[in-house]
């Protein structure tokens, strides 16, 4: 019998970051599946976490109308819900325990009657989500991320708003780097993964650009400093990925979080690099973190239709029986692939990347000799 026969009800969550446009998909997937094909749907509370609580309600027509420009996400989220990993108590000494807790997460799905669950996150969420297919529960994937490092994808939804804010704070930082001849880091979001760095970077007209994929040296950065200063430019200013690191080094890290899936949280690297720059180069130097206000708010033009088109297609992908598919957008198109063929995977940005090729060309400096 074809999927397209027995669906009549769905599951939608969120899962991992909040990201701008995650209403937009919740909207699409919710009003397309009611008028087109008659189905319930029902939406799961704080991602996988509620699934694991069972909290869930149904999502009337009603429920999604208005909340195309809203940021954030109306079901709510949480990145530290893995069902094959979850912490559910506390040692003595105060490290987590964990346990799969799988089996509970396919029962509650069973006891709701879902015929299909809708995973909207990024990879950690497609990875759990895979795991769970694993346990005979249909998925489909829609790709969120600001960090635009899903594979497979050309581009995710958030990714756009996140590279306009980050953008806006590097003009706008420009304007005062000028104004007290400084060197000015930007410290901007990612992980392991230099996208919002690189595209804002090149956005903004960043003299330097640091991301994870390229090591930079020390040296080269403060000598790119000097130059400039020496050379009658009275400021430089530093698009910086959390993840950037120096050659042979390490990434700095912010805090641990032991109870998550993904228990390192980077952050701080532009703090150390301007303390090594000034005491380096005696330039006087600042860093601005930017820190979630790129993934916060009310998300572009660009995310908003993105966001729609992903959640109408992964409505025809269930009722095609594209079961335990992502949505993906390829050369310009949409279209799908195994949900397993993302799991645990990194997109990074490849070294022949040509806008990397195009900032070189101009004049930028990654902090190598490239």
């Amino acid at each position: 019998m074809s999927t397209k026969k027995t669906i009549k009800r769905i599951g939608i969550l969120t899962g991992g970051g909040d990201c701008p446009g995650l209403n937009a998909v919740i909207r699409a997937v919710t009003k397309t599946a009611i008028t087109r094909y008659n189905l319930e749907v029902f939406g799961i509370a704080d991602g996988f976490l509620g699934l694991i609580e069972n909290r869930m309600r149904p999502l009337k027509f009603s429920d999604v109308s208005n909340i195309l420009d809203q940021g954030g996400t109306i079901l709510g989220t949480s990145n530290k819900a893995d069902p094959a990993r979850f912490c559910v108590d506390y040692a003595p000494d105060g490290n987590p325990i964990f346990e799969d807790v799988t089996d509970r997460v396919v029962d509650n799905i069973a006891r709701a009657q879902l015929d299909v669950l809708v995973c909207i996150g990024g990879d950690g969420t497609m990875s759990a989500a895979s795991r769970v297919a694993e346990h005979g529960v249909p998925i489909i994937g829609v790709p969120k991320t600001i960090d635009n490092d899903l594979m497979h994808t050309d581009v995710t939804f958030g990714f756009n708003t996140a590279v306009t804010i980050a953008t806006e704070a590097m003009d706008r930082i420009r304007t005062t780097a000028s104004s007290h001849s400084r060197v000015m880091l930007v410290e901007m979001m990612g992980r392991n993964a230099g996208w919002i760095t690189l595209h804002a970077g090149a956005a903004s007209g960043a003299d330097l650009i640091l991301i994870p994929e390229i090591e930079f040296d020390i040296d080269m950065v403060c000598r790119r400093c000097i130059e400039r200063s020496q050379h009658g430019k009275a400021y430089t200013l530093v698009a910086v990925s959390e993840g950037a690191k120096p050659k042979g080094g390490q990434v700095v890290v912010d805090r641990v979080v032991q109870e998550s899936p993904d228990p390192i949280r980077l952050g701080g690297v532009s703090e150390v690099l301007s303390y090594e720059i000034a005491k380096r180069t005696r330039l006087e130097c600042r860093a601005t973190i930017l820190g979630h206000v790129q993934r916060g708010g009310t998300p572009t033009t660009y995310d908003r239709t993105l966001a729609t088109l992903f959640g109408y297609h992964a409505v025809g992908l269930m009722i095609h029986d594209q079961i335990n598919h992502m949505v993906v957008w390829q050369n310009g198109a949409l279209g799908s692939v195994p949900i397993d063929q993302v799991a645990d995977k990194q997109k990074l940005i490849p070294p022949d990347d040509a806008l990397v090729a195009a900032c070189r060309a101009t004049g930028v400096c990654f902090g190598d000799e490239g």
